[in-house]
C-alpha cells in the first residue's frame, strides 16, 4: 500500500461514516424524460504532490460539448459503477484496469441534463502512458488535488437556468477552466475528505 492510498481510503472511510450537510446536486432541475446512469474515475495520481487526471471533452459533443471532465460515461447494461468508470478511463485515455487502485464510491451526481452519476476514487501510478481517444478527449491536464480540494479556490456563481436561479461553482486552471458538474463533485469529495483537517 502507498501513503496516498492509505491516506486517501483512510479520509475516505471518515467521511463516509458521518453526515456531511451542504452536498451538491442539480436533481431539481433534472430532466425526467430523459435519464441515464453515468460514472466517472477520480484518478489521483502517486506523485509527491497528488494529481487528478482530467479530459476536456471535444466541443462536437451533443453532451456538455467542451466542457472539462474526467473520464467517465455511461453505465452499460451489466455493469457496476465501478467496471463502467474503469471501462471509460480505458476506452478515454488506454489506463489499464490493472494500474488502477480503487477506494470506493463516492455521493452520485445528478446533472440537469439527466444524468445520475456515480464518482469512483481511485489512486493510478504517475506518468502513465496516456492515449487519448480522439472522438471523446480533446485534451488531458493534470490539475493538483490540493487545488481541487480547496473550497477557497473555487468561485461562486449564479445562473437563471431553467426557471430558476442555478448556483454553481468554477475555477481556471492553466487555461482550462473547470466549472459545472465537474467541479461540483470535487466539492462534494472535498467535503467527505476533509482533505485539510
Amino acid at each position: 500500500m502507498s501513503a496516498l492510498f492509505d491516506r486517501l481510503a483512510h479520509l475516505f472511510e471518515q467521511g463516509h461514516s458521518r453526515d456531511v450537510d451542504g452536498l451538491l446536486s442539480d436533481a431539481r432541475f433534472a430532466d425526467l424524460d430523459r435519464t441515464a446512469d453515468a460514472a466517472v474515475l477520480i484518478a489521483v495520481t502517486e506523485r509527491e504532490t497528488p494529481t487528478v487526471l482530467l479530459t476536456q471533452r471535444p466541443r462536437t459533443m451533443r453532451d456538455h460539448p467542451g466542457q472539462v471532465a474526467f473520464p467517465g460515461g455511461k453505465i452499460d447494461h451489466g455493469e457496476d459503477p465501478v467496471e463502467a468508470a474503469l471501462r471509460e478511463a480505458w476506452e478515454e485515455l488506454g489506463i489499464e484496469e490493472r494500474h488502477v487502485r480503487v477506494i470506493g464510491t463516492t455521493d452520485r451526481y445528478q446533472t440537469g441534463t439527466g444524468f445520475d452519476i456515480t464518482p469512483v476514487l481511485a489512486t493510478v501510478p504517475p506518468d502513465l502512458p496516456i492515449r487519448p481517444n480522439a472522438r471523446e478527449v480533446e485534451s488531458w491536464f493534470e490539475a493538483p488535488l490540493d487545488l481541487l480540494m480547496d473550497s477557497g479556490r473555487w468561485n461562486e456563481n449564479e445562473v437563471f437556468w431553467k426557471g430558476a436561479m442555478r448556483r454553481y461553482y468554477e475555477m481556471d486552471h492553466e487555461g482550462y477552466r473547470i466549472w459545472g458538474v465537474t467541479a461540483a463533485i470535487c466539492i462534494n469529495l472535498s467535503r467527505r475528505l476533509a482533505w485539510f483537517d
